[in-house]
C-alpha cells in the first residue's frame, strides 16, 4: 500500500460500524440517565430511531451493546493491507492506529464513555473479559494467516496476548484521562514494546 494511503474499508462495514456506534451512543446516554439495570432494549431502540428487531440484528442482548466491538472488520481490513515487509507487531500496531485515527471525535467520545461504563458496572466488567478473549482469538487468526502458521503456535498466541495487553492498558488509561489522544497513546505504547524500551 503506498505511503500515506488509508486502507479501503467496505461501505457495508463502515455503515454497520456507524449504526452500531449510534446505538451505543444512545444507550450510554440512557444508562447514565436511568441506570444500566433500569434501561430497556425498547428504550434504546426508540432513542436510536430503530425498531427492536433492528436492534437485535446488531446486538443479541443489552449487555452486547457495551461488549460488541464495532470496528473488528475495519481492523481486519487495515491489517490485511499492511506491507508484507513489516514485522507482525508493526503491522498490527499500524492497523490499529489507522483504524482508530479514522474515527470521528464523536465516535472516540462514545468509545471512551463505553469503556468508563464497563469499569463501573460489575456485570459489564466481568463480561469484558470474554470480549477481550474473543479479540485475542481474532488477532491470533489474523497473525496465523499472515505468517502462514498454525493458530495454535505458541509464538502467535503470545504475540496476540501482548497486543491485547497493550490495548487493555491504553484503553484503561484513556478512560481515566479523557483529554489524552488515544491513537497517540497506542502508538507510543506499541513503539516502546517493539523497541524493548518499556522499562
Amino acid at each position: 500500500m503506498p505511503a500515506g494511503e488509508k486502507p479501503r474499508i467496505g461501505l457495508r462495514e463502515r455503515k454497520k460500524a456507524k449504526t452500531m456506534a449510534s446505538v451505543q451512543k444512545h444507550a450510554l446516554r440512557l444508562f447514565h440517565e436511568l441506570g444500566y439495570q433500569a434501561t430497556t432494549v425498547e428504550q434504546i431502540a426508540e432513542a436510536a430511531e430503530i425498531s427492536p428487531s433492528t436492534f437485535f440484528r446488531y446486538f443479541r442482548t443489552k449487555e452486547d451493546v457495551m461488549m460488541t466491538d464495532n470496528y473488528d472488520p475495519l481492523l481486519i481490513a487495515a491489517f490485511e493491507q499492511q506491507p508484507a515487509d513489516l514485522s507482525p507487531l508493526s503491522a498490527l500496531s499500524k492497523a490499529m492506529i489507522s483504524a482508530t485515527a479514522d474515527l470521528s471525535a464523536e465516535e472516540l467520545v462514545t468509545v471512551r464513555e463505553r469503556n468508563q461504563l464497563i469499569m463501573t458496572v460489575p456485570e459489564l466488567r466481568a463480561a469484558s473479559l470474554k470480549n477481550w478473549m474473543q479479540t485475542m482469538q481474532m488477532i491470533t487468526e489474523m497473525l496465523a494467516k499472515r505468517l502462514n502458521r498454525s493458530k495454535d503456535d505458541l509464538d502467535i498466541r503470545t504475540l496476540a496476548g501482548v497486543v491485547i495487553g497493550v490495548n487493555l492498558s491504553v484503553t484503561q488509561y484513556h478512560a481515566e484521562h479523557p483529554d489524552t489522544d488515544f491513537a497517540a497513546l497506542l502508538d507510543e505504547a506499541f513503539n516502546r514494546v517493539g523497541s524493548g524500551s518499556l522499562l
